[in-house]
């Protein structure tokens, strides 16, 4: 147990794992002991085959929580062992049902005092725990469905690494990447328009010296991301949220997240009431950012953008 001890709790799933072959060992074993021709792995199938009628394998996977494919597998090793028969659905040729054989039925009664003694000596152990690992499991399974490791794992490295990201202001050190930047995304789902031209080339007297803002997003002190503010001449709006791009290399790092908020925080501390901007529905993880932002959709208004196909506001 010092491997597991020393290791942690990153090794969860090899100390399940073993638990699973230790149990799964014994079971093997106990089925020995009480004559009933059943592997472990079957359990599964031939409980469910064993509460009812006849059912088809997508059925059986369902109730038992398996693989369509593991199921075909399981199903064709007991139908070798004549424990299960595959047939056609009597009320629908077109599908195959499987059902308990003779033999298979035969099973369903010898194995009752198994049942019965294994339940007991279940009982026993929890009862000698501090912790019920039952429930413990019952809880596991909730969790991992309303998310899974995998994604509770990748919201964690996001986290750690969106630690490591700077928001800065924009210096005249930062101009090639916020022109590459963004003609990196634009060129890759659209073409580069007159305004694009404008703002990328002289961000400085088209963006900053007119009032507004460049923030730029530091991994590692490389740029990596880059936002704007620009200032409109708008009754309705002071700014507008524009010219953010990620580096397809730093994605996943939550940099759009964090540059949309300095550039939120930002309008604040200049006083601005609403935050404008404009996009297109088919960069969907930027749609997704803006609504996680706050951003609401707004009626159409004229727009010097011929991919703008959605316009959203935040009221600040």
């Amino acid at each position: 147990m010092d491997f597991y001890n020393n290791a942690g709790k990153m090794a969860l799933g090899s100390r399940l794992r073993r638990l699973s072959d230790q149990i799964t060992e014994d079971a093997g074993q106990v089925y020995k002991m009480y004559n009933v021709g059943l592997q472990p792995k079957w359990f599964p199938v031939f409980h469910a085959l064993s509460q009812g009628s006849d059912k088809t394998i997508t059925a059986i996977a369902e109730e038992i929580g398996h693989s369509h494919p593991s199921v075909s597998t399981i199903i064709r090793e007991m139908v070798k062992q004549g424990i299960v028969l595959e047939k056609k659905d009597k009320q629908d040729g077109r599908k195959n049902v499987v059902g308990l054989s003779k033999k298979g039925k035969e099973i369903v009664k010898d194995i009752a005092p198994q049942y019965q003694d294994v339940t007991s000596a279940i009982e026993a152990a929890l009862s000698q725990t501090h912790y019920d690992l039952w429930k413990a499991i019952e809880e596991w399974e909730f969790l991992l469905n309303q998310k899974s490791l995998l994604r509770r794992v990748q919201d964690q490295k996001k986290l750690r690494e969106s630690r490591d990201v700077q928001i800065v202001d924009f210096t005249p050190a930062y101009l090639n990447a916020f022109k590459q930047l963004n003609e990196e995304w634009i060129s890759k789902y659209f073409k580069m328009e007159a305004a694009d031209h404008k703002a990328l080339d002289h961000p400085q007297k088209n963006i900053i010296d007119k009032g507004g803002h460049i923030m730029v997003a530091l991994y590692n002190n490389e740029p990596v991301g880059v936002c704007a503010l620009l200032k409109m001449a708008d009754p309705d709006y002071e700014y507008e949220l524009a010219k953010m791009a990620v580096s397809p290399a730093a994605q996943g790092k939550s940099i759009g997240w964090l540059l949309g908020m300095a550039a939120i925080e930002k309008a604040r501390t200049l006083g601005a009431k609403k935050l404008y901007l404009e996009s297109n529905t088919i960069l969907q993880p930027a749609i997704n950012l803006y609504y996680k932002l706050g951003f609401k959709k707004v009626v159409r208004r004229a727009t010097p953008y011929e991919r703008c196909n959605i316009q959203m506001e935040l009221v600040l």
